[in-house]
């Protein structure tokens, strides 16, 4: 099993920055993707990015490209999402999420481990 632990979120105003933080721990060979969804009240749960334990390699929803940029630590199995330039649309609540497959992929349901989740808010 994974457990994650994700932290960071708070209340910034319009144009601010956040950072994210995702902590892995037991099985942690298994996080071969790291990734981060978001869900706005009565919205569906949506990719936010994913990054390769492999090779680095990245993806990211076309809302927030060039804003939000997806790094991880190997040897601290901890995945960061550094968010500039924030909109009042970006509110949600942030999850962590792990994949025990190789491939960034967008789909909620191919991730097995979630952390708990960290509130998101941007006042205009």
């Amino acid at each position: 099993q994974v457990q994650l632990v994700d932290s960071g979120g708070g209340m910034v105003q319009a144009g601010g920055s956040l950072r994210l933080s995702c902590a892995a721990s037991g099985r942690t060979s298994s996080t071969y993707v790291m990734g981060w969804f978001r869900q706005a009240p009565g919205k569906e749960r949506e990719f936010v990015a994913g990054i390769s334990r492999y090779d680095g390699s990245t993806l990211y929803a076309d809302s927030v490209k060039s804003r939000f940029t997806i790094s991880r630590d190997n040897a601290k199995i901890t995945a960061y999402l550094q968010m500039n330039s924030l909109k009042p649309e970006d509110t949600a609540v942030y999850y962590c999420a792990a994949r025990d497959a190789v491939g960034v992929v967008t789909t909620r349901t191919l991730y097995r481990y979630w952390g708990q989740g960290t509130q998101v808010t941007v006042s205009s």
